[in-house]
């Protein structure tokens, strides 16, 4: 399960004063109104999609197909590096524009500052994140899991979540180095344990084919 998850990416320069524009990977952009820091991580080359969880896994949520499932500031202090080379930035000032969000972080007051931060993720730790109903996980949970046939066959792990606008589909990789769709569908997707490190699919008539 996620330590840390990924609420947005830094994708641009706002202005001259330091402003970032922020593309949210949330369900809920309001979330961001509440915000008082945020951990930076500068991406990493290869990093998956920005809607397929990447290393951290997104703030969007994804419910098992299964039950069982289950104001500014001129500070000029500089942000300080965590342990792991990350940097924990506080918030100074969030405002919305068409879907982005526009954020002032402290220590970050000019242009060449802001372009710094460009393609880096903004993480929360889960504690932080927005809650969770019961049998809802976020997206990022999944990646890494074995995936388990209804056979009690090991098919693989999940590489990747790919969001359809309708199902999900996870993304498999086999043993032998095969991808795998797998739609989250009842059908096919029979169990989730994110928790548990696993989730338990039936393999549907075709799927092996495509």
């Amino acid at each position: 399960m996620l330590k840390e998850v990924r609420i947005g990416k830094i994708v641009a320069t706002h202005g001259l004063r330091g402003e970032v524009k922020v593309l949210p990977t949330t369900d809920d952009i309001s979330r961001f109104k509440e915000l008082k820091s945020v951990i930076l991580r500068k991406t990493s080359r290869g990093m998956r999609s920005e809607n397929a969880g990447g290393g951290n896994g997104d703030q969007k949520k994804a419910k098992p197909a299964c039950p069982a499932g289950g104001s500014l500031c001129q500070n000029s202090e500089r942000p300080k590096p965590t342990e792991n080379g990350r940097r924990v930035l506080n918030v100074t000032q969030i405002r919305f524009q068409n879907g982005t969000v526009l954020m002032r972080l402290e220590g970050v007051n000019s242009i060449d500052d802001a372009r710094l931060l460009r393609n880096s993720d903004l993480l929360v730790d889960r504690a932080d994140a927005i809650p969770l109903e019961e049998g809802e996980y976020f997206i990022g949970d999944y990646i890494g899991l074995r995936v388990v046939t209804d056979e009690g066959k090991e098919m693989g792990f999940i590489r990747e979540v790919i969001e359809t606008g309708a199902n999900n589909v996870f993304l498999a990789v086999t043993e032998e180095g095969r991808e795998l769709m797998l739609p989250n569908i009842p059908d096919c997707v029979l169990e989730a344990r994110p928790e548990e490190g696993y989730i338990r699919v039936h393999i549907l008539e075709g799927l092996l084919d495509l």
